[in-house]
């Protein structure tokens, strides 16, 4: 069988690096497009990827490297911006998006999946909304596309266990705006797998998989969760909305923000989906609780 050849955006985030790592394994060419890699994340790159430096907002120096291409996956995202006018999240997911799409038709090169976020387009959200936006640039794309939307994703080094095993580290009560919001975390060996599916599965072309893991959590149930993973029973504490307001005006100013204007914003919708996009692609949702110590292991 000929060797596929992988060109991954964000190939040394969270979901990447695993991603890279599982279509290594089956006998795929990976090529890591990032716009700067600082030797952290450079060792932590799998062993047999190759990795290119440059702007991937520039249409053209991705068409420089698309020329050999099978298939793109487009997992650049960020949580944060600096400010709150959506014009970072602008400028990663649109952006972006659309200098990869433009380079993509140039050279002929038809097979995309994107990275996105359930919820995607709805809500007040500037991330939520330029996600959405990014989708109908996809979808109006000509190419042959999936879309992938996970609700929040689970594992060694995450965004959301480890950022309250962080905190609950020093706080022995811990506010929380929202503490009753809802989500499927999704295990990011499943979301992994998701991509692996989709590129061999031609059905997969022009669909949307919501991803979703089998268990629902409110937030509070989430952060309760973190604590006696470490063997820490904090209080925790919903705060009402006024002061959940409040506390995330008061979180864009700290540093590295561990909440904002624009996380607020998103967390007034439920990241719960009913269709299940796992099952869809032939795959089994893990639960996440019984993975809790190998994920804190990597917080």
């Amino acid at each position: 069988m000929t060797q596929r050849h992988m060109v991954i955006l964000g190939g040394t985030g969270f979901v990447g690096r695993h991603l890279v790592a599982r279509l290594l394994r089956g006998g795929d060419r990976v090529t890591v497009l990032s716009r700067g890699v600082d030797a952290a994340k450079r060792r932590l790159k799998p062993q047999g990827a190759s990795l290119i430096e440059g702007d991937v907002a520039d249409a053209d120096f991705l068409a420089a490297v698309l020329d050999d291409a099978d298939a793109v996956v487009n997992l650049i995202g960020i949580l944060n911006e600096k400010g709150d006018r959506g014009d970072g999240f602008e400028r990663v997911f649109v952006g972006i998006t659309d200098a990869l799409i433009d380079a993509m038709q140039r050279m002929g090169v038809r097979r995309l999946l994107q990275m996105s976020a359930l919820n995607a387009g709805r809500g007040e959200s500037h991330y939520l909304q330029a996600r959405g936006r990014a989708e109908q640039h996809v979808r109006a794309s000509g190419l042959d596309w999936t879309l992938l939307r996970p609700s929040v994703i689970a594992g060694p080094g995450d965004g959301l266990f480890c950022r309250f095993d962080g905190l609950l580290k020093f706080a022995p009560v811990l506010p929380i705006g929202r503490a009753d919001a809802r989500f499927q975390p999704v295990w990011v060996g499943d979301v992994v797998e998701a991509f692996a599916k989709a590129l061999d599965e031609p059905r997969s072309v022009g669909q949307s998989y919501d991803l979703v893991g089998p268990d629902l959590m409110t937030l509070k149930q989430i952060v309760k969760l973190a604590g006696r993973g470490r063997g820490r029973h904090r209080v925790v504490l919903g705060l009402p909305t006024s002061l959940g307001k409040l506390q995330a005006e008061v979180g864009e100013w700290l540093p590295g923000k561990p909440i904002s204007r624009d996380n607020w914003r998103s967390l007034q919708l439920d990241s719960v989906s009913m269709e299940d996009g796992l099952r869809r692609l032939n795959l089994t949702p893990t639960p996440v609780e019984p993975k809790l110590a190998e994920i804190l292991a990597g917080c």
